[in-house]
């Protein structure tokens, strides 16, 4: 008797174990649309001749103002908590937004990022204050840029340009979630570091499927 159940156990519990994961995947794969269409940064100048895009990227987007070295510690969180942990990922890019004239501090920023992390990833690009005020518009979150055009919040774009973050669906009495704050290490540990996870793996899992499918053909 005990043998049969033994056996029974260790059969039943890895289909148990499978189907709970399988039914996690299927239920928890994407990560809510919250906005589409957001506005390009194709105009925006960058500190190489490079040419940034949301374009085909998954992307982190922040607005740091003109006077940068007030989101620096920001800039360090995001380093440490997000971009450390995905930068492998080939289409994975954090987009920086500034207005003309932050371009030596930005440069500096990124020279001292560097000496934490190979920071190919990090993207600074510079607008006129209108150019960056209607970026930002485009998200149609309720939060707002300060008199410096920054702000503490960055926000998931997917690689169709559209806003991606929580619709409050998930747990009960959950809030929308459209950015992530940055001065925060526990909103970034806890919420945005889950959500990178979840955005990533959707995007590789679509990835093995076209591959699949290329092989099928």
């Amino acid at each position: 008797m005990k043998k049969y159940l033994v056996l029974g156990i260790l059969f039943v519990l890895p289909l148990v174990a499978y189907l709970f994961f399988a039914s996690g995947v299927h239920n928890f794969a994407k990560l809510p649309v919250l906005n589409t269409n957001i506005g390009n940064i194709e105009n925006f100048e960058s500190l190489t001749s490079e040419k940034i895009t949301f374009k085909d990227k998954i992307t982190v987007l922040g607005f740091l103002g003109q006077d940068i070295h007030n989101k620096q510690g920001n800039a360090f969180n995001l380093n440490q908590k997000i971009y450390k942990k995905n930068h492998g990922f080939q289409d994975f890019q954090f987009v920086m937004v500034l207005p003309f004239g932050s371009e030596n501090a930005a440069k500096k920023l990124l020279d001292e990022l560097d000496n934490i992390a190979d920071v190919s990833g990090w993207k600074f690009v510079f607008g006129t204050p209108e150019s960056i005020q209607e970026l930002f518009n485009s998200l149609k979150s309720p939060h707002k840029l300060d008199k410096r055009f920054a702000t503490r919040f960055v926000y998931i774009i997917d690689k169709n340009q559209s806003l991606r973050g929580r619709d409050g669906t998930l747990k009960e009495n959950e809030s929308k979630v459209y950015g992530y704050d940055a001065s925060s290490v526990a909103d970034l540990a806890n919420v945005m570091n889950d959500d990178i996870k979840v955005i990533l793996a959707e995007y590789r899992l679509a990835l093995k499927k076209y591959k699949a499918d290329r092989k099928v053909k």
